[in-house]
């Protein structure tokens, strides 16, 4: 149960979605930036930059984020779950490309600090093709993942026990987006 009265169902809205219908006001800008990193139109597939997010939120060991977020990634991936976990495992082993390898290098390094983020780092992406719009994403998606990291924990708000059980909510967000599903009062919700 939340630290705080969430007047929700939180089987029905676990982790953020609880949060986002205590607090509308604060919703609609979240849902529409998350909406602009993870699901608009974007040089960097979709399921690459939901695997950035699952890969921090598992760093930051917030349960809800990156088991939802995990299953949004494996939703838009072929390789579905199991590529998933392996990134999660070890990013270094996974079977990705080395351009989404050197851009969760930079994410984790920003998970710890964003200080911790070399031009060598920079460099290596674009060695593998990263373009500056793809590096600043990852660092902006990294940056957002670590405050809704915090923000669902420090509520602490209800993580469902397995990826498993965000899937029908995945595909919505999948053939949707975020903003349509996490905002209150808005079509789909």
């Amino acid at each position: 149960m939340a630290h705080i009265d969430l007047r929700v169902d939180e089987q029905q809205f676990p982790g953020i979605a609880g949060l986002m219908r205590y607090r509308p006001e604060t919703a609609k800008p979240i849902g529409e930036l998350t909406d602009l990193l993870l699901h608009a139109p974007h040089s960097l597939p979709a399921g690459d930059r939901e695997l950035i997010g699952a890969y921090v939120s598992g760093l930051n060991e917030c349960t809800f984020c990156r088991d939802s977020h995990s299953m949004i990634a494996a939703t838009h991936l072929d390789a579905g779950l199991p590529l998933v976990r392996q990134v999660l495992a070890d990013p270094d082993t996974a079977p990705i490309s080395p351009k989404l390898r050197a851009l969760l290098r930079i994410a984790a390094a920003v998970q710890r600090s964003g200080r911790e983020v070399t031009t060598e780092m920079v460099e290596a992406a674009r060695t593998e093709g990263a373009t500056d719009l793809e590096i600043h994403d990852t660092v902006l998606i990294t940056a957002a993942f670590c405050m809704a990291n915090r923000y669902v924990d420090g509520l602490g708000t209800l993580a469902l026990d397995a990826p498993e059980q965000y899937e029908e909510a995945a595909k919505g967000i999948v053939a949707g987006g975020y903003a349509m599903r996490l905002v209150p009062g808005a079509a789909g919700t």
